[in-house]
């Protein structure tokens, strides 16, 4: 009677054809939120007039002055991570905050750290919006 002879060749036959024999597996269950519908603000982004951070000019100094923006709001550990990741962009001097916020508090603060670094209230732009508050 011969012995069976585990070799690297029947190993790896062995592995190829266990998913056969152990049968399908099922899927882990996904933890099932309903993801946010952004639709109405993406078809806004791309309005042909509108604009979006690629547009930014590459001089250092609105390079800079987006940087400045992008720090003091980052600074600010009050604010909530939906501002942190306002888009803050600059074209010619002019800085352009886009995006939703948690409040009108959130948009205030952020409007001043703009006015701030730029020294005009007139060289910021708002189009940030306030996003509604999720239901726990």
């Amino acid at each position: 009677m011969q012995r069976f002879r585990f070799t690297k060749v029947g190993a790896f036959a062995f592995a190829l054809t266990l998913p056969i024999w152990a049968g399908p597996l099922e899927p882990q269950a996904a933890d099932k939120k309903t993801e946010p519908d952004n639709t109405e603000v993406n078809k806004r982004d791309r309005n042909p007039g509108a604009l979006t951070a690629d547009q930014q000019k590459m001089n250092s100094a609105d390079r800079e002055l987006s940087a400045k923006v992008r720090r003091s709001v980052m600074d600010d550990k009050e604010l909530s991570t939906y501002a942190h990741n306002v888009k803050i962009f600059s074209r010619d001097g002019t800085v352009t905050l886009k995006g939703p916020v948690k409040s009108d508090v959130e948009v205030k603060s952020i409007m001043a750290k703009a006015t701030a670094a730029t020294g005009n209230a007139d060289k910021v732009v708002n189009q940030m919006s306030v996003a509604p508050a999720s239901k726990p």
